[in-house]
């Protein structure tokens, strides 16, 4: 992705810049998408904690999903949109000040095992972005309230990896909203 976009997003992201007393951004990865993900997010040296609990074997880290608290002018979350944006490695979340990394760990822990109609317990990977996008718009009211808890807007890459998509709970369900790019300007030709 180019400096331009990754630019955009992050003015996207935070628009007021960084504030100890605005709203906060955190990515929600999926380790299984890319090897390089886990070590990223263990060496960022931003606050972070995986979705899964227990004694992990290593692979089991490496493939696990991550919460991460997000920082502007952190190398991390430009690494992240460089390498990670369009290649499906997860979402952000804004939320208010208030709401803590262990808030969001502790709710998203709640999303991590579904029942399909016959009974049995499936794990659901909404952590993945292409789930995301096809879960979401399917969701009712109260499905949306117990899936965003206590997020109120989810962003996540569109398909093309060109824009991106805001998602908020409503009453009736989850409003989408698309932001594409805009292309850096040309530079002006020299006479």
């Amino acid at each position: 992705m180019s400096g331009d976009s990754v630019q955009q997003i992050i003015d996207y992201l935070w628009p007021e810049g960084d504030s100890l007393t605005g709203p906060q951004v955190y990515a929600v990865l999926d380790g299984g998408r890319d090897r390089r993900i886990e070590p990223m997010v263990r060496l960022s040296r931003l606050e972070h904690a995986c979705l899964f609990s227990g004694r992990l074997t290593a692979r089991m880290q490496a493939a696990a999903p991550y919460v991460v608290h997000l920082a502007p002018d952190a190398r991390f979350t430009r690494e992240l949109l460089e390498t990670g944006w369009g290649e499906s490695w997860g979402f952000f979340t804004i939320v208010p000040v208030d709401v803590t990394l262990e808030q969001h760990r502790r709710h998203f822990r709640t999303l991590l095992r579904i029942q399909d109609e016959s009974g049995r317990i499936l794990m659901f990977r909404f952590y993945d972005p292409r789930v995301l996008r096809v879960y979401l718009p399917t969701c009712t009211g109260d499905e949306a309230r117990q899936f965003f808890g206590p997020v109120p807007q989810m962003v996540a890459e569109a398909e093309d990896g060109g824009s991106l998509v805001t998602y908020t709970p409503k009453t009736t369900g989850v409003t989408a909203q698309s932001l594409s790019f805009k292309p850096a300007p040309s530079p002006e030709p020299a006479d």
